[in-house]
């Protein structure tokens, strides 16, 4: 006779059932991502090169190479970062701390049905707002503003998630030293959940930074812009119209190989910025789980 519990043998059985699982679907994008970005690198790299990262494109992007359309997109997602962490953390204060539960679901909610909005209508919506209500046209800052909306849902029900995993002894601890819940707040809330924050910034910065509709509506155009200038009609390129663009000149080799490194350069661009900022979030989970 087993003197193991039954339940306590299927719970392990469970449990290794969803670890393996887990595994597999890990495996499964690591494998997707790297089949992706091999296909990306091997049709664009007679086009890759130096001249192609940093020289001006020509010929309707049949020749020269991605300069500005770099610079504009990076220029996209600093705006759209910028503008989308200050309300992403004052949606998340308002619905774990200010707000009834009851009401706090309710946002919660809100915020699940914001994330699966079309990027279209992200799009139209600037299209109808800033560049023609407002008057700035085709804008980089309107650009930033739509992506950032975009990004908001994403970050916010990620820093949620971590405010509401905090141990319940630092809320506790710090209420039992008498401060106020703003002080709360500031000294343990938003130091312990940052990597919250930071993780959900940078999967939704992951998803603006490949969006062509809404640039298409609000900020982008295919050729003659530079640096932009003010807000008012200054549109900047970008990678992503950039791809759109020469996807659809499919009969022309030269564009085919820059459409492929345009490609694999956007697809980079986000790698870079997801590694550059994994120290940081390493560095927050660690004194997270310290303090």
């Amino acid at each position: 006779m087993s003197i193991v519990p039954r339940a306590w043998l299927g719970s392990r059985w469970l449990d290794r059932s969803l670890s393996a699982s887990a595994g597999l679907c890990a495996l499964f994008s690591a494998v997707l991502f790297l089949s992706i970005a091999t296909i990306l690198l091997l049709r664009g790299l007679p086009a890759l090169g130096l001249n192609f990262v940093l020289g001006e494109s020509a010929s309707a992007g049949a020749a020269g190479g991605v300069r500005y359309q770099l610079l504009g997109t990076l220029i996209l997602m600093a705006a759209a970062l910028l503008l989308a962490a200050p309300p992403a953390v004052a949606l998340a204060l308002l619905q774990t701390v200010y707000l009834p539960a009851s009401v706090g679901r309710k946002l919660r909610f809100a915020l699940l049905t914001a994330n699966g909005v079309p990027s279209i209508l992200f799009g139209i919506f600037g299209l109808m707002v800033f560049s023609r209500w407002l008057g700035w046209g085709k804008s980089w800052f309107a650009g930033g503003v739509v992506l950032a909306m975009m990004m908001v849902p994403t970050a916010c029900v990620a820093l949620i998630d971590r405010i509401e995993s905090l141990p319940g002894r630092y809320l506790e601890a710090a209420a039992g030293l008498g401060l106020s819940r703003a002080q709360i707040v500031r000294s343990v809330v938003l130091p312990q959940s940052a990597s919250g924050l930071v993780s959900g910034l940078l999967l939704g910065l992951s998803r603006a930074a490949g969006e062509t509709a809404p640039i298409l509506f609000t900020a982008a155009v295919f050729s003659g812009a530079t640096w932009p200038s003010g807000i008012r009609q200054s549109p900047v390129l970008a990678l992503p119209y950039h791809i759109f663009v020469l996807a659809q000149d499919s009969l022309d080799p030269a564009s085919q190989e820059r459409l492929w490194a345009s490609a694999f350069l956007l697809l980079a661009l986000v790698l870079i910025v997801s590694l550059v900022a994994l120290p940081a979030r390493l560095k927050l989970h660690e004194e997270a789980r310290d303090g």
